[in-house]
């Protein structure tokens, strides 16, 4: 999705669809609260969107709302596979119709500049006790080389998540501790500005699965990624 002239390229999105496991890890995570008429902004390529159907409540129907005309062929064929109404919107949240029980972002809210416009918006399309789902990138010291290359505006903390959301707050929580170990790596000595398909395998076969099990160890107090699950 689009921040200032920044936005994740095809090439960005194809080489993360590999991660697999740590689609199927959060997806599970969150599932359960997505039911009712869903809207996903900034889904890109839809790589997430079959994870995040799998174990959901009953879905009426999907809605995309993606700004970047590249990725609308792609979205139009998943559309394709989909058992119930779907639509896609070239456009941002701002000019979709209609209102949502359940809105995604995923991998989103970190490239929008004017959150408070954002946030706005997610409230307007919003149904009475409809759920806001945010999945983030954690804790802006780690602000690196690759945050800056692919549009990322800021990392979040739980305050600042809370603070600029505004709704009611249901559950909150970090995850892939092991992941944040390594971008704590990546930050301090590696410095790299993108990552290459054997540096995403590696996350996702390795460290993501070892994280299952230390997320849990560790209550989830911690991790390169941010949950935060909100009630209008």
């Amino acid at each position: 999705m689009k921040s200032n002239n920044k936005f994740y390229t095809s090439d960005d999105l194809h080489l993360f669809k590999f991660a697999k496991n740590w689609k199927k890890y959060f997806s599970r995570k969150v599932s359960s609260y997505i039911k009712g008429d869903v809207l996903e902004v900034g889904p890109g390529i839809g790589s997430n969107t079959l994870f995040l159907i799998e174990n959901a409540k009953k879905i009426s129907s999907w809605t995309f709302a993606e700004p970047e005309k590249n990725f609308i062929n792609e979205l139009n064929e998943l559309c394709s596979k989909l058992n119930f109404k779907s639509e896609v919107y070239n456009s941002t949240i701002h000019e979709v119709k209609g209102k949502f029980d359940t809105i995604l972002y995923i991998d989103v809210l970190e490239h929008i500049p004017n959150t408070e416009k954002e946030i706005s918006a997610i409230k307007s399309k919003l149904k009475p006790n409809g759920t806001l789902i945010v999945l983030v990138p954690a804790y802006n010291f780690l602000y690196s080389d690759f945050d800056k290359a692919v549009g990322h505006q800021k990392r979040y903390n739980k305050k600042l998540l809370v603070s600029e959301v505004d709704l009611d707050l249901i559950k909150l929580f970090y995850l892939d501790s092991l992941g944040l170990m390594a971008s704590v790596a990546n930050k301090f000595l590696l410095k790299k500005s993108m990552a290459s398909k054997s540096n995403v395998l590696f996350w996702d076969r390795i460290l993501i699965r070892a994280s299952l099990i230390f997320d849990r160890i560790t209550n989830f107090s911690f991790g390169k990624s941010l949950i935060g699950i909100f009630k209008n």
